[in-house]
């Protein structure tokens, strides 16, 4: 009897660590989306933040007018777009992942 019951609960471990995988890949998948979708967001608010002053400068500042030709502003601009998305995206993801642990956050700290 003590021999089935092994054999049984073996097989039950391997349905729910099959199950739990699946449910750990659905939490990174959920957790990437969020971050990706956060990130993207947060380009379009720092695009729109920088695009204006640089704008704005190439027309009213005679050294920005004489030194920032379109591929500059494009480069100003796109490079902070950039800059922001992978911040947030990379903060939004660790966040979300640290909410979603399994670990206690308490389980290595001495009581």
């Amino acid at each position: 009897m003590k021999m089935m019951a092994k054999k049984n609960v073996g097989g039950s471990e391997r349905c729910s660590s099959s199950s739990n995988l699946d449910h750990k890949l659905a939490l990174a998948k959920r957790c990437s989306h969020e971050g990706a979708m956060a990130g993207a967001k947060a380009a379009v608010v720092a695009t729109v933040a920088t695009a204006i002053p640089t704008l704005a400068s190439v027309r009213m500042l005679p050294w920005a007018k004489a030194n920032l030709n379109p591929t500059a502003q494009a480069l100003i601009i796109s490079t902070v777009a950039g800059m922001a998305y992978f911040i947030v995206a990379d903060k939004t993801i660790l966040a979300t992942a640290r909410r979603n642990s399994f670990q206690s956050p308490r389980a290595g700290l001495p009581n």
